[in-house]
């Protein structure tokens, strides 16, 4: 073998066409994820406004209410109930709930986890958090 296959890169990593949504919700579940720490340290630092007084305050919470700001709230809103609901889909799988009944290992292999309910957990998780963005969406910006 020549390792032809390989030669994609990130592209041929990230491609959710070719490993299905179970490569996409763990590739979404890590950006969610770092997307979640760095809002929160940007969070930390918003909130330490308020040690300047009333017009510090006033000050950082100005940059919330801009349209960027706006779409920036509706990703965290989106990454968060993503995060929340594929973790606890993940803690599900984990403990054994949602892996079917096991099989042997014969070729080709196809993992018993990977199962329609498991695929149905991760579509429900997009669904929720584009639900919660566009709720998000239509507090902030007023009733479309």
């Amino acid at each position: 073998m020549t390792g032809d296959s390989n030669r994609e890169g990130i592209r041929g990593m990230a491609n959710p066409r070719r490993y299905g949504i179970e490569r996409f919700a763990y590739i979404l579940m890590r950006i969610t994820g770092l997307g979640l720490l760095a809002y929160f340290v940007a969070h930390i630092y918003e909130t330490s406004a308020i040690l300047r007084g009333r017009a510090g305050w006033d000050e950082v919470l100005a940059m919330t209410q801009t349209v960027e700001g706006h779409i920036v709230l509706t990703l965290v809103i989106g990454m968060c109930v993503f995060h929340t609901v594929n973790g606890i889909r993940l803690m599900i799988v984990q403990g054994g709930i949602m892996t079917g009944k096991p099989g042997r290992a014969d070729y080709p292999y196809t993992p018993r986890s990977q199962n329609a309910r498991n695929k149905i957990a991760i579509y429900s998780a997009i669904v929720l958090a584009a639900v919660a963005m566009m709720y998000g969406l239509t507090v902030m910006f007023g009733e479309l």
